[in-house]
Formats: C-alpha cells, sequence, structure tokens
C-alpha cells in the first residue's frame, strides 16, 4: 500500500493508503464509522472495517567489554549506514523474542537481554521503536544477510555522522550519557520533540 498524507475533512492523516478491500475485493472508503472517533478504511459492500496500528520496532544496545555492537546496513532505507539490530516484530512474538531474533539475524549474535531501555514514538511514520540493553552472550558476531558488516565501538568512537535513524542516535546518546552515570533509567520520548521521561 501506498502511503498517504493529506488532511481529510481537517483530519491529518497518514497511515497506509488502502484501495480495495482485502476480505471481499471490493473498493473502499474513508469515513468515520459509528461509535469511532477518526477516518477508517471502510468497505461499503461487506462493511469491514479496516484498522491500522502502529508497528512496534524492536531491537537491542548489544554490549560486549564496555563496547556496543553496530550492524552498517546492507539494505534501504539508509543503506551503508550504522545502525543497532533492530526490526519490526512479527506476530506471535514478544518484543523481547523479537529483539533477540532482530540481533541474531543482523548480527549474527545471541544476547543476554538486561532491560528494557527506550521506548521512542514516531508518531508520523506509525511506528513505536523499542530498544533492550542487552550483553553478547559470547565475544562472536558477524553480519547477517541485513548488514554489510558488524563493528564493535567503543563509546567514545561511536560513528556519530553514520547512523542510520534518529531513534539509533537518540538511543545510542542516552546510553552514552547513562553509562557514565552506571544508572539506566527506562527512556520514554516522542522523536518530534527533544524530552525525554525517565521512569
Amino acid at each position: 500500500m501506498a502511503k498517504l498524507t493529506g488532511a481529510i475533512d481537517s483530519f491529518q492523516y497518514t497511515g497506509d493508503f488502502m484501495k480495495y478491500c482485502s476480505s471481499c475485493g471490493q473498493p473502499v472508503e474513508q469515513r468515520i464509522p459509528s461509535g469511532d472517533n477518526r477516518h477508517r478504511f471502510v468497505c461499503p459492500s461487506c462493511d469491514t472495517i479496516h484498522y491500522q496500528n502502529p508497528r512496534i520496532v524492536a531491537g537491542t544496545v548489544p554490549i560486549w567489554n564496555g563496547k556496543v555492537l553496530l550492524c552498517r546496513r546492507a539494505i534501504e532505507p539508509r543503506y551503508g549506514f550504522w545502525t543497532l539490530p533492530a526490526g519490526f516484530m512479527e506476530n506471535a512474538e514478544t518484543t523481547v523474542e523479537a529483539a533477540e531474533r532482530e540481533t541474531l539475524e543482523e548480527a549474527l549474535a545471541t544476547v543476554t537481554i538486561e532491560d528494557l531501555y527506550t521506548i521512542i514514538h514516531v508518531p508520523h511514520i506509525d511506528q513505536v521503536h523499542m530498544f533492550y540493553r542487552a550483553t553478547l552472550k559470547t565475544g562472536s558476531f558477524g553480519a547477517g544477510e541485513e548488514s554489510l558488516e558488524t563493528e564493535l565501538f567503543a563509546l567514545d568512537n561511536i560513528p556519530w555522522d553514520e547512523l542510520s535513524f534518529p531513534t539509533v542516535r537518540r538511543t545510542l546518546e542516552l546510553f552514552v550519557e547513562d553509562f557514565q552515570k552506571n544508572t539506566f533509567p527506562i527512556r520514554i520520548s516522542d522523536i518530534r520533540y527533544g524530552l525525554e521521561k525517565a521512569v
């Protein structure tokens, strides 16, 4: 589905644009269903309401001997830039399982999950990014299919100008700050603003 951004009856809709009903194949229309408060894609033929909800990206801040493991992306968007291992959560898995799986897939590394660390809302693309602090179980890692290479970086040598996404940068900035204090509260924020709420 294509992305639609525009004003619809003074409502700013930024979800995926749908043309046809996945239940019966007939064209859908946008309207506010009875008892609802926002526009949805509704099929006038079979009355199916197609709800679209934010997607969760789960990943880790994997540490080994005081260094953080980063992956250089082998896929778009941001091909060739460094990132924390993370990706979309799948059905039938927890956020912890998703973070562990993504770390194994992208960095060929198994980790012990410590704690949830950042929850960053990215509402303009309908996503929530969640990163867990983690420790590599061994010093073993490599490049999975979605990575060009992986590397352990000292915290004072992170390639800040080559990071892939704002959520990755924010998580790493907070981690460096908290590592120096040796305290790691859960950080909750909205990527559109610079404020973090520590829990």
